[in-house]
């Protein structure tokens, strides 16, 4: 029998993000959805894998200091904790260089780690941890077990290839693209884009998609529900940072569509409040607490779009 929390699994990279001039940051798309869920109060796990090394032992760390169970994620002796360094251009645009051969390259498939998802509400993964064989098989034993797969799409030069993100597609419940992606992956499938609805649509029927989230920025957010559609704006913030505003939005999101009788305009309003909640702070994982964040939202209250 279940307890009364939600539980989510996370599956993927965990990295830390070094940046010119600054420390070093704790990252990874996956990861950063595990630590919002866990802030809103969803029981979570992350399996990942770092290297025995100083950076992976900080990691962990980490994490303990912020109550995210740690003991799916796998110490490699042979690869490195992962880095990722970033570095900014006359434009102040951020440019990343992942590294490859890194512990989330070799995460092992486990009875511990395939037993957590017979409980778990949700499996949550990305794009980026599928750029190697052995972390892929990985994933598609995992989704296997997988009652909700949510497929977090995030395509990044040179690590995809158009007919692995179609074979994640097919064993996918809810895919979250921006605008961009949502736009590159009709072309990769030589449909032509007409209008939002119309490559939703498409979308779904190709991959027998039950939900679909489309992030547009400023222009907020589109949810798709088989034949429904619900728009609803972003809250207008002072932009701190944008980093990871993606992976709280859908971290927000799971926390209310996982509860019992939630409605799409309570997961909608969680999701877009959550994701303006953290682009108003510095980094992906900024402190906060649970009441830090509704008092936010109920200071800003929003309706769908019509």
């Amino acid at each position: 029998m279940k307890d009364q929390k939600n539980k989510a699994v996370c599956f993927g990279e965990v990295l830390w993000d070094i940046f010119p001039g600054e420390q070093k940051r704790i990252g990874g798309a996956p990861f950063n959805v595990a630590y919002h869920l866990s802030k809103m109060g969803v029981d979570v796990s992350m399996i990942s894998s770092v290297g025995d090394d100083q950076l992976g032992h900080d990691l962990l760390e980490k994490m303990k200091n912020w109550n995210i169970p740690a003991e799916h994620v796998q110490i490699n002796t042979q690869y490195p904790t992962s880095t990722v360094i970033a570095t900014v251009d006359e434009n102040n645009d951020a440019h990343y260089d992942i590294v490859e051969g890194v512990a989330w390259d070799f995460i092992d498939i486990t009875t511990e780690n395939q037993e957590i998802l017979n409980s778990a509400d949700a499996l949550v993964f990305g794009t980026l941890a599928a750029r190697n064989g052995k972390t892929r098989n990985t994933l598609f034993q995992l989704l296997e077990l997988g009652g909700y797969n949510v497929f977090d799409i995030n395509l990044r030069e040179p690590y995809y290839e158009v007919g692995m993100i179609k074979d994640l597609l097919h064993k996918t419940h809810l895919a979250k693209f921006n605008k961009a992606e949502m736009r590159m992956m009709l072309d990769f499938l030589g449909k032509d884009y007409t209008t939002e609805e119309d490559g939703i649509r498409y979308l779904q029927d190709q991959f027998d998609l039950e939900e679909i989230i489309i992030s547009k920025g400023s222009k907020g957010a589109l949810y798709a529900n088989q034949d429904n559609f619900y728009l609803y704006p972003t809250i207008p913030v002072t932009i701190k940072d944008t980093v990871g505003s993606g992976d709280s939005f859908l971290a927000g999101f799971l926390s209310k569509r996982l509860e019992a009788g939630s409605t799409v305009h309570e997961t909608m309003v969680q999701a877009v409040s959550l994701g303006a909640f953290i682009t108003s702070q510095e980094g992906a994982c900024p402190e906060y607490s649970l009441e830090d964040f509704i008092r936010f939202k109920n200071g800003h209250p929003i309706s769908a779009l019509s």
